[in-house]
């Protein structure tokens, strides 16, 4: 996919970055978005948000458009994201095609924040509350459940509203809060992918490892369950994030789409005048 022609005459690559707490995740808008469905994204790949290095962004963006190119750049970690524009407006100055970058709020993506202070709603909950507005099916409510450092349960109405929803830590996130709040606990990794150990815990680790998979598995259920009565009971459901894998099978009949952020953010440029997305 390409958006106005740049200074060269060539017309632009829209790339896409969601600057996250934990990663920053890349992408290349490879195909528009196209009436109830999102753009097609390719060249994935993720950078660590608190300490990425300019080298490995540069690699990905010779890869990613050989060309000119505008980053559309949505943030939660707003310090990562500074650096992260830094680093672009220095690779404008030395590299042979130009790049541009445009960070994304609320305004250019296609959904209503029907919240009482919608500014402080973070731009990743509006992207995916809006990517799952586009694929609901007409006069179905959404539910957006995004497992990444914070996991959120989201609602968006039969019109496509984002209504607002819940967040609680991510499975990462719990562990470091017990090892850091206590005095012998230890941390425990490799939480966000697999199945919780079976009951009861023959380890510390294992205790620690339980407490936080079934826990997030029965409070997200929990908040979907809440959400689906809420929403009259026929709302779609959509399943994205990171840690995803943690409670996947407690949500039976969800929509997987590991990139529904990404996409979501891809849709501004649709709406957004200065970035005009052509074929």
């Amino acid at each position: 996919m390409s958006g106005a022609a740049g200074p060269s005459g060539m017309a632009d690559t829209v790339l896409l970055a969601d600057v996250g707490n934990t990663r920053i995740k890349l992408a290349a808008v490879v195909e528009p978005a196209a009436p109830r469905k999102l753009p097609v994204i390719s060249r994935r790949q993720d950078l660590v948000s608190r300490d990425f290095r300019p080298e490995n962004f540069a690699a990905w963006l010779e890869a990613a458009a050989a060309g000119p190119a505008v980053v559309l750049v949505a943030a939660v970690h707003h310090a990562a994201a500074a650096r992260l524009e830094a680093v672009i407006a220095e690779l404008t100055v030395t590299r042979r095609h130009p790049v541009r970058q445009q960070r994304i709020t609320h305004a250019p993506l296609p959904i209503e924040v029907a919240v009482a202070e919608p500014q402080r709603v973070g731009i990743d909950r509006v992207a995916g509350a809006a990517a799952a507005a586009v694929l609901a099916q007409p006069g179905r409510a959404a539910i957006v459940v995004d497992c990444g450092t914070a996991t959120t349960v989201d609602m968006v109405d039969p019109d496509g509203r984002f209504l607002g929803g819940a967040i609680l830590p991510g499975p990462a996130l719990l562990a470091r809060a017990l090892a850091e709040g206590t005095s012998r606990l230890p941390e425990v990794a490799a939480l966000d992918h697999d199945l919780p150990p079976a009951m009861p815990g023959r380890s510390t680790q294992q205790a620690i490892a339980a407490g936080i998979g079934w826990g997030m598995r029965g409070a997200v259920a929990r908040l979907v369950a809440e959400a689906q009565a809420a929403s009259g009971g026929n709302a779609e459901l959509f399943l994205t994030g990171g840690s995803r894998g943690v409670v996947r099978d407690a949500l039976p009949g969800a929509i997987e789409i590991p990139d529904l952020v990404l996409a979501g953010i891809g849709l501004a440029a649709v709406r957004d005048s200065s970035v005009r997305v052509g074929a």
